[in-house]
């Protein structure tokens, strides 16, 4: 490795959405970072900013095969997954084939190199919690055969195997469990509830809250979540930890927050709740905070503000029409629910 570079990293799934942003902040710190990608669900634009970075190399690849990188690695940061329900449900097979080969492919890159392993897991292996607030000890209520399986058990999997090579071949590794994120690059068609909500409130449609919309999720802005995961490689910690924000919001609150936040006059609009949707999703921060040094920082106002600034220039960008108020119209006064 060039003296340049303070370390040399590999981002798995580097073009998602929290991908993105990690290789922007690894870039930032002096890394040297490879980002891989199959662009199933993640974007060149998200990325794009960054190809003129001599310290920068994209890589086109499923990690499902195996993957031969020249380069030695210090930490290899494992993000390759769909990650939204409408994604998972969509590349069903494709999401447990991450989970599993392609964790297998991520942890034999690592080991070759004698890096740390972070594995992004998910709050998803609680599954629907009987435990509240979740501890890293709660071994969770997941549904083995429901649609959202795919996913859980994907990430259950992919803990389980990370922790074999761990103590059967003394790899190095850290388990983030990562909590409801959102942030600029998620995709208006994600299928999660705050880019959802922002560009339905921006084109004046119905705000399409599931079920009576007093389940809870506490979300996290991804600039908070890339800290923790940072302080997580930086650390000995193997986890699991989870990163995420415990201020806990219901769905329907959260939608009225943005309507209110974009001026939108949109209505609430009630829908089908899906299969195995959590009541209560908030994670106990303890462990983050005694071990890392971790706790979020951005308070859901400004992270909702740069939110919406980012679909605001995405439907100018696009043609989508005129939003329906100023990205700080509203939200500037607006009291969290």
């Amino acid at each position: 490795m060039s003296d340049r570079y303070t370390r040399t990293a590999l981002v798995t799934g580097g073009a998602g959405f929290i991908g993105s942003h990690l290789c922007e902040r690894l870039l930032e710190e002096g890394a040297r970072v490879l980002c891989v990608d199959n662009f199933s669900t993640g974007r060149r634009e998200n990325v794009r900013h960054l190809l003129d970075d001599p310290g920068f190399t994209l890589t086109e690849a499923d990690l499902v095969e195996p993957l031969d990188l020249p380069e030695r690695l210090d930490v290899v940061f494992h993000l390759a997954s769909a990650a939204s329900p409408a994604d998972y449900l969509r590349l069903p097979v494709e999401t447990l084939e991450a989970g599993s080969l392609g964790t297998r492919h991520a942890l034999a890159l690592a080991e070759r190199s004698g890096a740390r392993l972070v594995l992004a897991s998910t709050s998803e292996v609680y599954g629907d919690p009987l435990e509240y607030p979740q501890r890293e000890s709660y071994w969770g209520n997941v549904n083995p055969v429901g649609p959202r399986s795919v996913y859980d058990e994907s990430k259950r999997y992919a803990e389980s195997l990370t922790m074999a090579h761990r103590r059967a071949r003394g790899a190095d590794v850290g388990i983030a469990r990562i909590f409801n994120c959102y942030g600029p690059r998620l995709r208006k068609d994600d299928g999660r509830v705050i880019p959802t909500f922002i560009n339905q409130a921006l084109a004046g449609e119905p705000l399409t809250v599931a079920g009576s919309g007093h389940q809870t999720r506490s979300v996290c802005y991804v600039d908070d979540t890339v800290r923790g995961l940072l302080a997580l490689a930086d650390s000995d910690c193997v986890g699991p930890v989870n990163i995420g924000s415990d201020e806990e919001l219901t769905v329907l609150g959260l939608a009225e927050y943005v309507r209110n936040f974009t001026g939108s006059r949109s209505e609430i609009d009630f829908v089908a709740r899906p299969a195995d949707d959590p009541v209560h999703r908030r994670p106990d921060l303890s462990l983050a905070t005694s071990l890392l040094g971790w706790r979020p920082e951005i308070r859901l106002k400004e992270g909702i503000r740069r939110t919406v600034e980012h679909f605001v220039e995405e439907r100018a960008r696009h043609g989508d029409g005129a939003p329906a108020a100023p990205a700080t119209a509203v939200g500037a006064e607006g009291e969290r629910p």
